[in-house]
């Protein structure tokens, strides 16, 4: 994974309206969850803004980070872990952070790319991707950037399911039976068959 560097100031003034002040100042809400917990076992959120600026990097993109949140000059290894946007505005509203260390597996979407041209294409058909991300299970510093599937061999109406991939050192969080990618196939591929059958 990627590190990128992010800058902000720890937020003493919490609540609704005070939210909105920062926003207006082109500032961004976030919390932080760490392995500190409350007395219910709940994680406990360390709440700091950052500038738009500076978050437009790590939101607006395909590729996954490790983030390095420097608040007030202390270092904080993070990952994202939600985002929130306004309904209608679309705008970036608050966003979650998940400290992450060396010894502690997180759990992350990483995007899928397909490689190879799948056979069935070649037969006319047309692949189609049903999910752009793989949860996966291990320590951040062993989550790559993006998972390679081959799908040379892949055949007209054929798909490939989450639990026929394996990657080293990576744990699949997503469930066995989803499917990530399938052959469909279209009128040509449909017409040429016909033909073939009849020839």
């Amino acid at each position: 994974m990627k590190e990128i560097e992010v800058t902000g100031k720890v937020r003493t003034d919490l609540g609704k309206k005070a939210s909105k002040l920062l926003r207006k100042e082109g500032l961004i809400p976030c919390n932080i969850y760490g392995e500190k917990k409350d007395e219910n076992g709940a994680p406990v959120a360390f709440s700091f803004v950052s500038p738009m600026s500076e978050l437009r990097k790590i939101v607006y993109t395909p590729h996954i980070y490790v983030v390095k949140l420097v608040i007030d000059g202390e270092v904080h290894t993070a990952v994202m872990k939600e985002l929130q946007f306004h309904p209608v505005t679309d705008a970036l509203l608050h966003i979650d952070f998940y400290e992450v260390n060396d010894q502690k597996p997180i759990t992350i979407g990483i995007p899928v790319k397909l490689n190879g041209l799948a056979q069935g294409v070649r037969d006319g058909g047309r692949i189609n991707l049903s999910i752009r991300k793989i949860n996966v299970t291990a320590p951040y510093q062993a989550i790559p950037e993006h998972l390679d599937i081959d799908v040379t061999n892949l055949q007209l109406g054929k798909s490939i399911k989450v639990g026929e991939l394996s990657f080293e050192g990576l744990t699949l969080s997503t469930p066995a039976e989803v499917v990530v990618c399938s052959v469909k196939a279209t009128r040509a591929s449909r017409s040429a068959a016909a033909a073939a059958a009849q020839g």
